[in-house]
């Protein structure tokens, strides 16, 4: 399925690709999440094309937005566009929202996708990551997600939307941090333990706040090197989305852009 991901994309000249997996494909074949999180990889293995003269998309991700959930693609694709010129990993995650509660006082998200992480976002990268059968109740035929936990770091969020026949795109900050191991067990089997998960606080705005406006359970993840750097994605990110004519909303007080 991987191979033929990327040999598909080549023969389209696709910037991106999505698997339209939910609904209807996951009742003729195994999970496509394993695929789904190498495509986001820029460290991947290589594919030939169709001739096997050559590498396709050599030394760079092939962005893929999971389930082909709305607008998911768009985010994913400017974030690669732009986290690239800002000389940043442009690796993406589109997670789910699963649920969040306070931990030593910092409400705490649960961010967890059915297997479609890179392993560039995991702790030890592809040594932090193990792929495991996916759940029976959701993947009837099995297949391998890319299991691991996301390492601590700044994080860029955004999620992109139709909304009063606007597109229009939430973004912000968070932190993904390190919580101790039973604390993160104990949260993987209030969830889903097959699926990856990142702990996210994220900053200036309240779980009530982020779920006033939740258009879908999922959100798009980047991380960037510093506080620095992520004041200054948000604003080309945010610039860049306004350009293209979506209204773009800043959302938290700590954004470095009040």
């Amino acid at each position: 399925m991987y191979i033929a991901t990327v040999r598909l994309a080549d023969d389209f000249g696709c910037d991106l690709i999505g698997i339209q997996y939910q609904q209807g494909l996951k009742d003729l074949v195994p999970a496509s999440d394993l695929a789904e999180g190498l495509l986001n990889n820029v460290d991947r293995p290589p594919v030939k094309d169709r001739t096997n003269a050559y590498d396709l998309y050599p030394d760079a991700a092939l962005p893929h937005f999971n389930e082909v959930d709305e607008c998911a693609g768009i985010d994913a694709l400017i974030t690669n566009r732009v986290w690239k010129q800002l000389g940043y990993s442009p690796e993406t995650t589109l997670h789910d929202v699963r649920y969040g509660e306070d931990y030593n006082g910092i409400f705490t998200w649960v961010f967890e996708i059915s297997g479609a992480v890179p392993p560039e976002h995991l702790v030890g990268g592809y040594k932090g990551a193990i792929s495991v059968r996916q759940p029976p109740m959701y993947f009837q035929k099995g297949g391998g997600t890319i299991r691991g936990i996301s390492k601590p770091g700044e994080v860029i969020w955004s999620r992109v939307y139709i909304e009063d026949n606007r597109l229009k795109v939430d973004i912000g900050r968070a932190h993904a941090v390190e919580l101790p191991s039973e604390e993160t067990e104990r949260r993987w089997r209030d969830t889903t333990p097959q699926w990856p998960m990142m702990h996210a606080q994220l900053l200036g705005i309240t779980r009530d706040q982020m779920m006033a406006k939740h258009k879908a359970n999922h959100v798009q993840v980047a991380y960037v090197p510093d506080v620095q750097a992520a004041q200054k994605a948000l604003a080309v990110k945010a610039a860049c989305f306004q350009a293209l004519g979506l209204e773009v909303i800043i959302c938290g007080t700590e954004t470095g852009l009040e």
